[in-house]
C-alpha cells in the first residue's frame, strides 16, 4: 500500500489497478472514499483503461481480428509497478505483456500519477505508444464516495451541483448497458441533480454537454467533494441498483460504452484517443474534499 500525505489529506493507493483505497481529511477525520462493502459493491475507485463500459458481445475489432474485452477494460486487474514515490506524490506504471496483447494488441506504457495539492488529489493518466501502429484507448475514473458524509443526514439530502447552468444530454442505454444515443435531460435550476434512489433503478446516469466540474454536497451539511475533469466529455453517477447503498460513484469518462448491436472497430469508435507510434496522450482529473 502506498500512503501519501500533506497538511490536509491522507490518501492510500493500492498497486493493484493503482486504485485509491482511502481519502481521509486530516482536520475532520472524515473518510470520503467508499470502503468497498460487498453487501452493496466491493469496489472503491477503479481506474478505467483502455475501454470504458461494456462492448457488444464483450468483443471488439481491430484490423479484421476480434478480441475479447471485459467491462471497463483490464487495468483494474493488473499489478502496477511503483515508480517515483514522494511524501505527497507517486507514479505507478503498467507495460504491455503477452497476456495484455492477447486482448489488446498494442505495445504501451501506462503511467498513473497521483499528486496532493492542498485539499485536492490530482490524477493523471499518461499512455505511451511503443508499437509501430496507431494505438487506440480511452480513460476513466470510477470513485465511490460515502453518502451521507455527516451524522444526521440522509442520502436524499445530497445533490450533484454543476457550477453553471447547462442543457445536458443523457446517454441512453440498452438493457445490456450499451449506448443507444442521447436525449435532453433538464436539471433542477439548470445545474442541480438531486440524489434520489429512483435515479439508479436501472443503471448509471451518464451526462454529456455539462461543465466539466461537479460537486457532491448537501445544503444541510458542510462537507462534500468536487471533481474536475477538463479532458473528459462525460460524467456518470452510479450506485448498485436496488440496494439503497450508502455511497454514490462519480465517474468521469473520456468515451462511452460500445453501441447496442455493433461489433465496434476500435479505430472508428467515437471519442477514442488515437496515439501515433512513439507518441503519448495524457488525461487528467481531480478530487477535492471540503
Amino acid at each position: 500500500m502506498i500512503v501519501l500525505e500533506n497538511e490536509c489529506l491522507r490518501v492510500e493507493i493500492s498497486t493493484l489497478g493503482g486504485t485509491l483505497q482511502s481519502i481521509r481529511g486530516k482536520k475532520t477525520g472524515i473518510e470520503y472514499l467508499w470502503q468497498g462493502d460487498r453487501t452493496y459493491w466491493g469496489g472503491r475507485a477503479p481506474n478505467l483503461f483502455p475501454f470504458v463500459g461494456r462492448l457488444f458481445g464483450g468483443e471488439y475489432l481491430y484490423r479484421g481480428n476480434t478480441y475479447p474485452m471485459k467491462c471497463h477494460g483490464f487495468l483494474g486487474k493488473q499489478e502496477l509497478t511503483p515508480g517515483e514515490i514522494l511524501p505527497d506524490q507517486c507514479v505507478l506504471r503498467l507495460a504491455d505483456s503477452p497476456e495484455t496483447r492477447e486482448i489488446y494488441p498494442f505495445r504501451f506504457l501506462l503511467e498513473l500519477e497521483y499528486r496532493l495539492e492542498g485539499r485536492s488529489i490530482q490524477i493523471r493518466f499518461r499512455a505511451e505508444n511503443r508499437g509501430e501502429d496507431t494505438m487506440y484507448c480511452g480513460f476513466g475514473g470510477h470513485p465511490g464516495f460515502n453518502v451521507p458524509l455527516e451524522p444526521g443526514l440522509r442520502f436524499e439530502d445530497y445533490e450533484m451541483r454543476f457550477p453553471t447552468a447547462c442543457e445536458p444530454g443523457l446517454v441512453e442505454f440498452s438493457p445490456g448497458v450499451l449506448t443507444l444515443g442521447t436525449r435532453p435531460y433538464p436539471l433542477k435550476e439548470g445545474r442541480i441533480l438531486p440524489l434520489e434512489r429512483e435515479l439508479f433503478c436501472f443503471d448509471a446516469v451518464v451526462l454529456t454537454g455539462c461543465p466539466r466540474e461537479v460537486t457532491l454536497g448537501s445544503q444541510k451539511g458542510s462537507h462534500g467533494v468536487t471533481l474536475r475533469f477538463p479532458d473528459m466529455p462525460y460524467v456518470g453517477f452510479w450506485q448498485m441498483p436496488g440496494k439503497n447503498a450508502p455511497f454514490v460513484c462519480i465517474e468521469p469518462w473520456s468515451l462511452c460504452p460500445g453501441r447496442e448491436g455493433v461489433l465496434e472497430d476500435i479505430s472508428a469508435m467515437p471519442d477514442m484517443t488515437a496515439i501515433e507510434p512513439g507518441g503519448t496522450a495524457s488525461n487528467r482529473w481531480s478530487i477535492e474534499i471540503f
